[in-house]
């Protein structure tokens, strides 16, 4: 199967709109896990063991476990397969190189690591990323309008004869390399809904993963609605700290399951209203 139907089955499966970032801080695991490695193994095992059943993917970030070396690797490649087969992950790592150096990429993510999506940054063109994308059974996640506050320094410039902002004009292009593809989705910022909504109307076909909700101040509802509005694909909520981190004593799983399912069903309510307003049009 292709990517794009592995994760509508998990989305069906368990009703959910709702992607964890298993993005490990030693500094705050919960009482009786090593802050070590190892530690990381363990923590992400009780996290997924609590979760699997109200998500749609998983998200690992590169960088929370390549800062600890060949030992952080072995534990994102361990905790890669902790993960049910039907459930996607999705390698955050926003790649993007000359071509030779994103084959290896690709190799890496998809063939040694065995991620089922990564995200990558468009900075050098289709040529950089058709190594992804011509891997025609994984996703791959383009970088449009990102989470963080200084995002608009670069991605609010005024491109082509229209002067429209450049996240738009990168939004437009990723569609078409999707046309070719078939596996393109895109990386905006839930923490800017209207601008959401704006690539949402552009691409209505294309898969979003939306970070930004939670520790970054993203409003659910308003990004929900936003990225599901018109859409004919499925749109991917991000959630991390303030699931992973929600206690820190020896119950945090069971914390994390009870503010996961908060997320999950909170984003069902804003999906069934979405769907009910489409329907009275």
């Amino acid at each position: 199967m292709s990517f794009r139907e592995r994760l509508e089955q998990a989305i069906a499966q368990n009703h959910s709109l709702l992607c964890i970032g298993l993005d490990p801080d030693l500094e705050r695991f919960p009482t009786g896990i090593p802050r070590d490695p190892e530690g990381i193994v363990v923590f992400n095992r009780a996290i997924i063991e609590a979760t699997a059943d109200l998500v749609c993917a998983y998200k690992p970030n590169l960088a929370f476990y390549l800062q600890y070396g060949a030992a952080g690797i072995a534990a994102l490649a361990t905790t890669r397969q902790l993960i049910p087969p039907h459930i996607p992950v999705i390698l955050d790592a926003k790649l993007g190189d000359i071509a030779s150096t994103s084959a290896a990429y690709a190799r890496a993510v998809f063939e040694t690591l065995g991620f089922d999506a990564l995200t990558v940054h468009p900075y050098l063109g289709s040529e950089a990323l058709e190594p992804f994308l011509s891997t025609s059974d994984r996703g791959v996640f383009v970088l449009v309008r990102t989470s963080n506050p200084g995002a608009s320094e670069i991605q609010d410039l005024p491109v082509g004869e229209a002067g429209e902002p450049l996240y738009l004009w990168l939004a437009e292009r990723a569609r078409a390399w999707n046309q070719r593809s078939g596996n393109v989705g895109l990386v905006v910022g839930a923490t800017y809904p209207v601008d959401l909504a704006l690539v949402r109307q552009r691409c209505p076909d294309l898969p979003i993963l939306a970070p930004g909700i939670g520790a970054q101040g993203g409003d659910l509802e308003r990004a929900v609605c936003a990225g599901l509005t018109e859409a004919t694909a499925p749109l991917l909520v991000t959630v991390s700290r303030s699931i992973l981190y929600a206690d820190a004593s020896a119950r945090f799983a069971e914390s994390a399951r009870a503010a996961a399912r908060r997320v999950r069903d909170m984003i069902e309510r804003i999906r069934k209203e979405v769907a009910g307003q489409a329907g009275h049009r």
